[in-house]
């Protein structure tokens, strides 16, 4: 079995779209967050410039591992997501935008925060009322207040609550 690792969060939200949109166009694409297959760990290395080892993450039996796509367009991951289900709630465990869509020069704007409302919607489809928590870093403490709403709990802890989990349910996923 792989080792467990626990992460403190140190990913921005660069911006709350309704999807993710492309920083050169502005044009905003539809997203589809799908679970994380064997053959799409091939190309999530770091090597290929990814910060987290994926792999490892995907042995641990406790947490689900989720990609971020274009619609219509599988083969390309936008970000990663590693969550748990503790039954009353979803624990982030991990999130991670793709390489290029990392720092000044990235590509698409919106990848985090898109995958901060899937982890709400998913507590909330389980009837847990959205709630989500994680553990962030503690120079992002204030970032995730601001950002996502969230709220500082204690220590390094987050939680989004209801309230907040059902404004980022609504901006990525209108009914």
């Amino acid at each position: 079995m792989a080792k467990q690792t626990k992460y403190h969060l140190g990913i921005e939200i660069d911006k709350l779209t309704n999807s993710i949109v492309n920083t050169i166009s502005g044009d905003s694409f539809p997203t589809d967050v799908q679970p994380v297959g064997k053959a799409d760990l091939k190309n999530i290395t770091k090597k290929n410039g990814w910060l987290f080892n994926w792999a490892n993450e995907f042995k641990l039996t406790d947490r689900q591992i989720f990609k971020l796509t274009i619609r219509n367009n599988p083969d390309i991951i936008q970000g990663l997501l590693s969550i748990s289900d503790y039954n009353d709630h979803f624990y982030l465990h991990l999130i991670e935008s793709s390489p290029f869509n990392l720092g000044k020069r990235k590509l698409y704007e919106g990848v985090p925060g898109n995958l901060f409302a899937f982890t709400c919607k998913s507590s909330w489809d389980k009837g847990y009322q959205g709630f989500v928590s994680f553990t962030s870093k503690t120079r992002l403490i204030e970032h995730y207040e601001k950002n996502l709403g969230a709220t500082h709990v204690g220590n390094h802890k987050m939680v989004i609550f209801p309230k907040e989990a059902l404004k980022l349910i609504k901006k990525y996923f209108p009914t």
